[in-house]
């Protein structure tokens, strides 16, 4: 009898296992390797068009992306955009949630509606702001001119002093509904007795929601920042769509970087070298997370 709970065992492990392989390889080969990869020509030079180019690099890939000097401002322009845009998402996305949670006539269509942004595809996200913030034939440059609220036509994405600022509102406008959904499934999983009780011994509509309402959405606030803070940090086609990194490199960021040594310059060893620094960057913030993750998981026990 055991041989035969053995052998069944056996058979099933085997079938697991087979079972798990397609999922293994398609890992293997789209995400293990081109990582390897990247690890790899980190440390070599490679240029992607010119074969005679080859060889160790050492550190050398490193000390040319170091002293590009473009590279201090494209740190910089990340951490802006990464932090801008997941606070403003976060803030925005919490106050939509709690508006939504409240009883009020055609709720369910204004739920329905302010998903709308995050459908929209990127790309044609970009394409049609690209339009409207247009100087010469915007919609938002024509209002602002015919209710007088402006001199002249504003270059939202043309002046460096603004074009970060135009760049993270568009993303923000796109990207906070996926925070309003989360948010706004914890909310109505939220016992509305304790809400009631903390009212009755007198605490107010912000007192409830600092000491009741929040303290129970750590969990996915977590979650949701973290997944954002990487998206947001990697993200390269909605700023290259809007501004192509300018004007004069105000909203270049490191993302662009790789794209320009990669697909301009054809220096895969420099752009593997900046690759790994975000890699890096990842896996620290990684770390922060799990602790973090670890934490609410023991509070909550």
């Amino acid at each position: 009898m055991n041989k035969k709970v053995l052998s069944r065992e056996k058979r099933r492990k085997n079938t697991a296992c087979l079972m798990l392989m397609p999922a293994v390889i398609f890992i293997a080969l789209l995400i293990a390797y081109p990582l390897c990869t990247v690890l790899v020509n980190a440390f070599r030079h490679k240029n992607l068009i010119n074969d005679a180019v080859g060889g160790w690099a050492g550190l050398a890939n490193y000390q040319k992306i170091f002293a590009d000097e473009i590279f201090p401002k494209a740190v910089k322009n990340t951490f802006i955009w990464t932090i801008a845009c997941v606070a403003g998402e976060y803030l925005i996305g919490m106050i939509s949630a709690v508006l939504l949670n409240q009883k009020f006539r055609g709720r369910a269509v204004y739920r329905t509606l302010i998903f709308i942004p995050w459908c929209v595809p990127i790309v044609v996200a970009a394409l049609v702001w690209d339009w409207m913030l247009n100087a010469n034939f915007g919609v938002v440059n024509y209002l602002l001119t015919t209710l007088n609220l402006v001199d002249k036509p504003i270059q939202f994405l043309g002046d460096k002093n603004i074009a970060m600022l135009s760049v993270i509102f568009i993303n923000i406008w796109r990207s906070f509904p996926y925070y309003t959904i989360s948010f706004l499934a914890v909310l109505q999983g939220i016992s509305q007795d304790v809400v009631e009780a903390s009212a009755i011994d007198g605490a107010n509509c912000v007192q409830r929601f600092f000491k009741v309402i929040l303290p129970q959405m750590k969990s996915i606030s977590l979650v949701l920042v973290f997944l954002h803070i990487i998206w947001t940090a990697i993200n390269f086609d909605f700023i290259w769509i809007l501004t192509e990194g300018g004007p004069n490199y105000a909203t270049e960021t490191i993302p662009l970087m790789i794209y320009r040594y990669s697909m301009k310059s054809f220096d895969v060893g420099a752009a593997s070298a900046l690759s790994t620094l975000i890699m890096g960057f990842m896996l620290v913030l990684f770390v922060f997370y799990q602790r973090q993750r670890n934490k609410i998981s023991e509070s909550m026990l």
